[in-house]
């Protein structure tokens, strides 16, 4: 594997995170396309109040890619402090509300973006999914405690109330509905030879990418290797009691037409049933790879080691039989 590999990676949270760290052991040719959804916490305060995008998910990826040492090792931690307290800034991320003052003064996303990717050394590039704020809508079932009709669906909107609903997600949209994508990540994703989906929380910071019609349209219509990550254990809440099956049912419910990937990777700990799982990667065009990629200390966090050493494994497979020369 080489240096020069170019790597885009789409998700938000600590899913994203673990990705990035991952990639960054590959290739310093690395793009991170966030989610800007969430409505929770500080960023959901910084929403509210002052009509940005939301910060939180960029925030972790410019600290997943920020260099460790030195002046950017120094605002990195800063980056990711938290104001304590009880007063107006109490909960607050540091990097939150640099990123809303930057925005404010410059007026740009990407080049806020790009701002603070100069100042903390970062890997690579971050960038939006999309410049317009976003809310997240579900259809959802099981909310209104009639046992009559177990199906009826209800409504809801807001990234944490569609995470931690009580009821189960049939499907999920985005308000607007056709926000225009990020121009420079679906050139990102154009350019790439990996792209990278996942894992996360799936209604609220995978699936959306697929939602936004230019980047979904660039993920199509790419030359680059598609991995798709599963998640370790399902979700409190909007993925209770999934099957490593059921991420790819819904996936396959909400992606554009066309879309393929190459592999979907998961954890060999994880699967119950490896059969149902490779059938439905290949109704996705791929295979399924089981690997061990689960933090020995956690139930529900990737090792980005782990993880670093299995896309290698997937792609120096993939470049078998495509009988092509990896980059």
């Amino acid at each position: 594997m080489t240096r020069s590999v170019k790597a885009v990676a789409l998700g938000g949270g600590h899913g994203l995170y673990a990705t990035l760290l991952a990639l960054r052991a590959i290739t310093e040719d690395v793009t991170a396309v966030v989610t800007v959804a969430d409505d929770g916490g500080s960023s959901g305060r910084l929403r509210r109040e002052l009509g940005v995008l939301a910060p939180g998910d960029l925030r972790m990826a410019l600290t997943a890619l920020a260099a460790d040492d030195g002046a950017a090792g120094r605002w990195r931690e800063v980056f990711q402090h938290r104001f304590g307290g009880t007063g107006a800034l109490a909960g607050h991320a540091v990097g939150n509300l640099m990123m809303a003052g930057l925005l404010e003064v410059l007026g740009d996303p990407v080049a806020m973006l790009d701002e603070v990717c100069a100042l903390l050394r970062v890997t690579g590039r971050v960038l939006p999914m999309t410049v317009e704020p976003l809310d997240i809508e579900a259809d959802v079932a099981g909310l209104d405690g009639d046992a009559d009709h177990p199906e009826r669906l209800s409504r809801i909107r807001g990234q944490v109330a569609v995470a931690t609903t009580p009821g189960r997600v049939h499907r999920v949209r985005l308000r607007p509905e056709r926000p225009q994508a990020c121009a420079e990540a679906v050139r990102a994703v154009g350019a790439a030879d990996l792209v990278v989906l996942g894992p996360g929380s799936w209604f609220t910071s995978v699936l959306p990418h697929l939602l936004v019609p230019g980047l979904a349209s660039a993920l199509v219509s790419t030359q680059a290797r598609r991995v798709l990550i599963l998640n370790l254990v399902p979700q409190p809440g909007e993925t209770a009691g999934f099957s490593p099956e059921q991420y790819l049912t819904v996936l396959c419910d909400h992606a554009p037409p066309g879309f393929t990937v190459h592999a979907v990777l998961a954890d060999v700990d994880a699967v119950a049933a490896p059969a149902r799982l490779h059938r439905c990667a290949a109704a996705l065009g791929g295979h399924a790879y089981l690997d061990r990629v689960a933090d020995d200390g956690s139930t529900d966090r990737h090792d980005p080691v782990a993880l670093a050493a299995a896309l290698r494994r997937i792609l120096v497979d993939v470049q078998g039989e495509e009988k092509r020369q990896w980059p």
